[in-house]
């Protein structure tokens, strides 16, 4: 079990994180003033809701994954294609370079829990025998739901590079990942790697893979470009004027993966809400957006289906073009993908 909380931060990551603006001598702290006390009175039945309360909050048969083909994942092409695997995991193909993001592919995402988050689709850790050699893997922030340590230990011989939020080097090398391939970020820094530019974006979250360690890390999006195409994924955070920030300072973007799912009245300063993600994207001046951070775990209260059902109706509202792909589905074209409400036939 310890493991899995793993590396701990001593005074040289303490030193190195002190060099940041955003650190305050003791934790990082978000751009805007950012509280998420939960009274005691709410554990309770956010416990028996997890528990007990189910119905509605996932699908009643198993969400098949379309199976990898490795031949058309690889060709060669003029724009970015990818490959959604559930909540914030993506495959990306980049200027001909695979990346990885939030690779979580692995059934529990509450591992130190004493009740399980199963997974409630077909991904299961045996896909990555089928993944090419990785590039670069793209780590947004600590929590379990975004780095899950089977996957990191699976995938480890595949990958070449990891670009990973500042903080979160020391769990990736107390897994035995060498220190030299590892590049960690502050908010608004930019590094170029194979002629795509990567820039590491705010957010309004929080870090931390046990109790002492609370924001000891910093959280955040990823920001592509290249001479083609401009491509973000937000990242988990809630509701701030950073969004414009980042639109007036990086944007526009042709495709944004945005964060929309395990919303909950308490976590609105964290999370974003399906209204908030679509308005989100559009003060980041994203052309097109996907929503992310949904589909194959029950982290919160809400029905499984409800971010995107709410996700979709917002953009059409706000006459925003974007897209929900299948999970696995290979994406080769977004500038022209037709659009399903996949999600209805799995609550039959």
């Amino acid at each position: 079990m310890g493991k899995q909380f793993g590396g701990k931060a001593g005074q040289i990551e303490l030193d190195k994180y002190a060099r940041s603006k955003h650190w305050n001598g003791e934790v990082f702290v978000n751009l805007e003033e950012t509280k998420m006390d939960m009274p005691f009175s709410a554990i309770p039945r956010l416990l028996y809701n997890q528990l007990f309360k189910r119905k509605g909050r996932e699908p009643k048969q198993k969400i098949p994954v379309i199976p990898f083909n490795k031949t058309q994942f690889l060709a060669e092409s003029d724009t970015a294609k990818f490959i959604w695997y559930g909540h914030s995991a993506l495959l990306l193909r980049i200027n001909n370079k695979t990346i990885l993001i939030d690779p979580m592919l692995g059934p529990d995402a509450a591992p130190i829990a004493p009740f399980k988050l199963k997974r409630y689709n077909d991904v299961s850790l045996d896909l990555i025998n089928d993944l090419p050699e990785i590039d670069l893997m793209i780590l947004s922030h600590d929590h379990y739901d975004h780095i899950d340590l089977k996957s990191i230990e699976l995938l480890k011989p595949k990958v070449n590079k990891y670009y990973v939020a500042l903080g979160v080097e020391r769990h990736l090398t107390s897994w035995g990942i060498e220190s030299e391939n590892i590049t960690e970020f502050d908010w608004w820094e930019t590094k170029s790697f194979e002629k795509i530019e990567i820039t590491f974006t705010p957010t309004r979250h929080f870090s931390g893979r046990g109790i002492k360690d609370r924001n000891k890390g910093l959280w955040g999006g990823w920001v592509f470009k290249t001479t083609e195409e401009s491509i973000w994924f937000s990242g988990d955070g809630g509701y701030g004027e950073h969004f414009k920030e980042i639109g007036e300072k990086l944007g526009p973007f042709d495709l944004a993966f945005m964060e929309c799912g395990q919303y909950n009245k308490l976590w609105r300063p964290i999370h974003l809400y399906p209204d908030q993600s679509v308005q989100a994207g559009i003060d980041a001046n994203a052309k097109k957006i996907m929503p992310v951070h949904w589909g194959s775990f029950t982290l919160s209260d809400h029905y499984w289906t409800e971010p995107a059902e709410q996700f979709v109706t917002e953009c059409k509202s706000k006459e925003i073009p974007y897209i929900t792909p299948r999970i696995g589905e290979l994406v080769t074209s977004f500038g022209n993908y037709k659009n399903q409400d996949w999600w209805a036939s799995y609550n039959n």
